[in-house]
């Protein structure tokens, strides 16, 4: 089975805007930032022999607040630009109940099945408690990028706190399974 590297979209591969303590997904491609270091650290990832795949929450199509295609175009426009082998999508919100919004683990284990990843031999890289907790529902090794929102913790630590990609990268490859 393969291993991969399951990464959060905004907040970890593209810069998220932060209102209030709290971060907000890019609107439109015109505020599409990726991370600065996302092309070095994934490509040493990839080097390494992981499979790359986006695991990512987009509830705002769910409240009518965000245009499904928009969000596509998002999520191509970042595959595009970066060595990403995957991109899965969540577009419900909480009250939809389904089991591919994170905290709860089904995209990373439908990207599983589909890819023929072994979860508890990957890592999930995330910038939320919801990655997290998704993360470690699954049976991946988690790493969270701390920008300091305000918002809650995951339920139990990640292993290992970073501020950046670069930085989730190399512990990836130093603690690597």
């Amino acid at each position: 089975m393969a291993r991969a590297v399951f990464l959060d979209r905004d907040g970890v591969l593209v810069r998220a805007t932060v209102r209030d303590g709290k971060p907000h997904a890019p609107r439109d491609l015109s505020e599409i930032e990726i991370a600065s270091d996302a092309v070095e650290a994934l490509t040493r990832l990839r080097r390494a022999g992981y499979l790359l795949v986006v695991v990512t929450n987009q509830p705002d199509v769910a409240r009518g607040t965000q245009d499904r295609v928009v969000v596509e175009g998002m999520n191509a426009h970042v595959c595009a630009r970066l060595p990403i082998d995957a991109c899965f999508t969540c577009y419900h919100d909480d009250q939809d109940a389904c089991t591919c919004r994170k905290p709860l683990p089904g995209l990373i284990l439908l990207a599983a099945e589909k890819h023929d990843i072994d979860p508890k031999s990957s890592f999930l890289i995330g910038d939320r408690w919801r990655d997290i907790e998704a993360g470690q529902a699954a049976g991946c090794s988690t790493v969270l990028i701390n920008h300091g929102y305000r918002e809650r913790a995951p339920a139990r630590a990640p292993d290992v706190t970073v501020t950046c990609l670069k930085d989730a990268a190399a512990w990836i490859l130093q603690n690597g399974k």
